[in-house]
Order: structure tokens, then sequence, then C-alpha cells
């Protein structure tokens, strides 16, 4: 007899397939019997995984079904009355549907309520909330219902199904939750309660939200709140919210462990996982966590505790710690933050292309000199060995490189950097987690020749093939602007405050004023994020319509 097709239901993965375990020809007899032994002991543990918990049947859509629970998946199939003349109906009592239980969210008793009734009611039966991956990186919520009428049975089937979803691990239970009112038109606020806050409540998971008041507010509550009572942090705003936030995290982690936030060679890891939902003007950092910019997509991936571990790097100057950020840029990519930024009364794309255009008018080199350490190991990440990052540290005196001139743009990138207008992304050749940095560098050159150059991140072609730019994968940066100081007026981008010497820099988003003198430190995986390490968009669809 024929062994009955299973059809996944909706779009999740299919089930593993089962491996044997036969000796191979000319195998030791002892070889043998170990072999033996380990597929018996995996056959007995796939078996106890399989074996079913519970059986019953429950209406699903218009049909009644055969439903069994088992620890690793529901499945169900349609129960057809017995016709032993017509064997055609043999292969439709054999069809099958499942979903994964670790696809599962949130599990809730359905029931029948009057209007303004808040409790009680006819029970229907078990609603069953899950996860579903869609194409382009998405993610969707779905729901089946298990219908039956009985309360025991619905009871008993809600209990079995609740323990094995409190089961699953990295599920968060609480989470702190910060949103940036001032984000992009004001609708942070409104993007967390009508479309975040609803699914965290149906996941049961506690929030303690905090909706931001000034420029800091985020750090000072982090500092003094009791971070060993949530599961996770969540920010609601674009990516200077996001960098704020996770830069407030690394301080509280050295605070807590006694270091000195001035010695940042090897910096203690945040405690928590951090969530980014997207709702500011630029959203690299979850363009680039989740493949995609999408808020329903974001906060499922919190939900369902999908956690990826991201390389940020510090910024310091000769006497202290300047900030924990994820990417960095110096010249054209500051000066065009700096002028968007005096313009936020614009709206979001004509303010980003007026920036753009303006800079693109004034364009100008700075006179810097780049020391860099090249990445010695590009594909291992450095582990957690007080002597093995001791030996790094005196092997690499003799490695550093010295590059220096006119530079249009200098970038320093930890991650990918994603987005619409860059689909493969600013950085393409780095990764979340592989403990280096990549150093782009365009010297000086025409504005035609930079513009091709601009040009290239929105298609498919490499964006770094011209002479006028080189690029390194490294570990450490140092940068030393030696532009002379001139006088801002009006909307020279020059330094922001002439008197101190200090400079823009856009650091994830962010504009901040830093002295002519910056070392940059790769830290690998020194962050935990909610999403899932993707792959880059290969057929962009969106261009910069100012260029």
């Amino acid at each position: 007899m024929q062994r009955p097709r299973r059809t996944a239901w909706g779009e999740g993965p299919g089930s593993p397939q089962e491996e044997g375990s036969g000796a191979t020809w000319g195998s030791p007899p002892a070889q043998e019997e170990e072999e033996e032994e380990e597929g018996a002991r995996a056959a007995n543990e796939k078996e106890e995984e399989e074996e079913p918990l519970l059986r019953g049947i429950f209406q699903i859509g218009k049909q009644s079904c055969d439903v069994v629970l088992s620890p690793q998946r529901l499945s169900w199939r349609p129960i057809q009355p017995e016709s032993p003349r017509d064997y055609s109906s043999m292969g439709l009592q054999q069809n099958e549907e499942y979903i994964e239980m670790k696809d599962v969210f949130s599990i809730k008793l359905k029931r029948r309520r009057f209007v303004g009734q808040q409790k009680g009611g006819l029970l229907l039966g078990v609603a069953i909330f899950l996860c579903l991956k869609k194409e382009g990186n998405k993610l969707k919520d779905s729901i089946i219902d298990l219908n039956n009428l009985s309360e025991d049975h619905c009871h008993l089937w809600f209990r079995c199904l609740k323990e094995i979803l409190n089961g699953l691990p990295n599920r968060p239970k609480s989470l702190k939750v910060f949103v940036n009112p001032t984000s992009h038109r004001k609708e942070a606020t409104h993007i967390y309660y009508e479309q975040v806050a609803p699914l965290f409540k149906l996941a049961d998971i506690r929030t303690d939200v905090t909706v931001t008041e000034y420029e800091g507010h985020t750090l000072a509550v982090l500092e003094e709140c009791d971070l060993t009572s949530f599961h996770g942090v969540v920010c609601v705003g674009g990516d200077g919210t996001a960098s704020e936030v996770a830069h407030g995290l690394l301080l509280r982690a050295q605070m807590d462990v006694g270091k000195d936030c001035d010695d940042m060679f090897e910096p203690a890891r945040a405690q928590i996982p951090l969530g980014i939902i997207p709702a500011g003007s630029t959203n690299i950092l979850a363009h680039t966590l989740n493949g995609i910019q999408h808020v329903l997509t974001a906060t499922l991936h919190i939900i369902m505790g999908h956690l990826q571990p991201v390389d940020m790097c510090s910024f310091s100057s000769p006497t202290k710690l300047l900030r924990f950020g994820f990417s960095c840029m110096f010249g054209f990519g500051s000066r065009t933050l700096a002028l968007a930024e005096k313009h936020r009364w614009m709206p979001s794309n004509q303010r980003k292309d007026f920036a753009v255009i303006k800079t693109l008018a004034r364009l100008k080199p700075e006179e810097c000199e780049l020391s860099f350490l090249p990445s010695k190991c590009l594909q291992h990440v450095v582990e957690e060995n007080g002597r093995k990052q001791e030996r790094r540290k005196h092997e690499s005196s003799d490695r550093w490189q010295k590059i220096q001139g006119h530079f249009l743009n200098v970038s320093i990138m930890a991650i990918p950097c994603l987005c619409s207008m860059a689909p493969r992304g600013l950085a393409p050749n780095t990764r979340l987690d592989d403990g280096s940095i990549a150093l782009i560098v365009v010297r000086n050159t025409s504005r035609p020749e930079f513009v091709k150059h601009l040009k290239r991140y929105s298609s498919v072609k490499n964006q770094f093939n011209f002479p006028f730019i080189e690029t390194y994968v490294v570990e450490e940066v140092k940068v030393h602007v030696r532009t002379e100081t001139e006088h801002a007026t009006g909307d020279d981008l020059n330094p922001i405050d002439s008197g101190k010497k200090n400079y823009p820099w856009n650091i994830d988003g962010d504009l901040l004023a830093w002295p002519s003198k910056v070392h940059i430190r790769v830290h690998p995986q020194l962050i935990t994020l909610y999403g899932e390490n993707v792959n880059a968009v290969d057929n962009p669809k969106e261009s910069c319509s100012c260029l």
C-alpha cells in the first residue's frame, strides 16, 4: 500500500525527509553496530517527537476533519464517508494538511458574544494564529479555526496547545517599547498603537511603553530602568531612533559589568535583544535586518523570537568614547544629511532630493588621512577568548596601512545597509555578523563621474567599478580630517562648530558633530536584533528621482 501523500498547509516549510541508517558494505562489525545503534536512537527520538498527544474531530472550514496534535505539528485530514465500491475515494482520504507548531504565535478560545458583552459567550472552538512566509521576505499572520461546541473538548486542546507554545524558545513575554512621536510625519505613535500593539496583545506579550519627549530621553530611561524584567527592547521610529536605543543598551551593558566606557577594545555585549519597527524617514537598519521595510514583518519577527547577532562599531576620539553605531559616512553623505536636517519642514522625499541636488551643486572634497587595519579572517567571527583577542592586538601593529588625499565621501559600514534606493546595499560585500568593516573611499573626481557612481546603487551594475573608488575590508579605521576650518554660514556644510573644529558625521542617519580625529573599531556580534539574515534583492525596481 502506498504511503499517504502529505500536503503542507499555506506556505510553511515542508516536512524533513527521513534518513536511512543502513550499514555500508565493507564496514567493520563494530562500526556497523554503532551505526545501527545511532540510527535506532534517532528513529526512537523522532517517533517520540511525532507521537500524537491528542486526537479529535473538529470542523475546519466546511469539512469535518480528523485532527492530530504532536509536539512538532498539527495535522488534519477530511473525514470521508466509507464507499467500499468506489475505490477512487481512498485517494481523498489520504490527503493530509498540517502546520508546524513553531509557526504558531497565539492560541485563543473562540466564542460568540452579543454586542457589548465582555465575558462569557457560547464557545465555538479554538483559534490558532500563525506566521507565514510570503514572497520578497515578507511575513503575514493567518488563522485556523478548530470548531467544536464541546467545552471540555476545546479546553483540553487549548491547554495542550498553550503548553507546547509556552515551551518554544526565544519567544518574548515582556517588552520595553520606545516610540519616537516625531518620526516621519509624526506617524510612529499611530503605527505602534494601530498595527503593532494589537499583535503584541494577541501574542500575550506584556509591554511597558515610553513615548520619548526630548533628545536623550531614551538614554536616560535605559540607564535607570530594570532591564531584567524584560525579554527585549523595541523601538518604533527611524534609523536615528534605532541607533540611539542600540547605543543606550550597550552603554547600560558596560555599566552593569563595571567597564570603563572609554576603554572599548572589548566591550560587553548587550544583555537583551533589540527589535526595530520601521517608522521613520529612513529605515535602513530594519530593511537590512528583514530584507524589507514592512511593519507587519518586523513585528512578527519580534513575536516569533527570531534572533540575529549583529556586529557594531565603537566610535572614539583620542580621549573618550563618542558612540556605538552600525555605519557612518563622512563627506557627501554627512553634508547631504546636514542640509536635509535644516529643511525638516519639507516633505520627506522632497527634502532628500533637495539635499542631494544642492550638495551635488556644491560638491567639494575633504582632505583626510585614513589609517586602517586590514581584516585577516574575513569568514571567521572573533571568538570570545581573551588570549586570542590579545594576540590579534599585538600582531596587528605592523599591518596598519595609510592612505591620504582629497575624498568626496568616506563610508565605514559594519552591515550591508540595504534600502529601496540601494537594494543590494550600500556595502554589499559585508554581512551582519562576519566581524569586518567595509571601508569605501571615493576620491576626488568630476561631478558627472560621481553622479554615475551614485546611479549605480539602484542598478545591478557594480557601483565600485570606477578608478576613483577604493574598497577595503578592515577591522579598524582611524580618520583624521585635515580640511581647513571655515566659518559656517547659511547652507555651508563645513564644520558645524568652527571654533571647536567639529565636523558633521552621518551615524546611522543621525547627524552628529565630532572632532577631526575619530577611531572606529568593529566588535563582532556585539548586539542581538530581532530578525533574520536575508539575501539582498537582485532586481531593483526603484531609483532616486533626483538623479
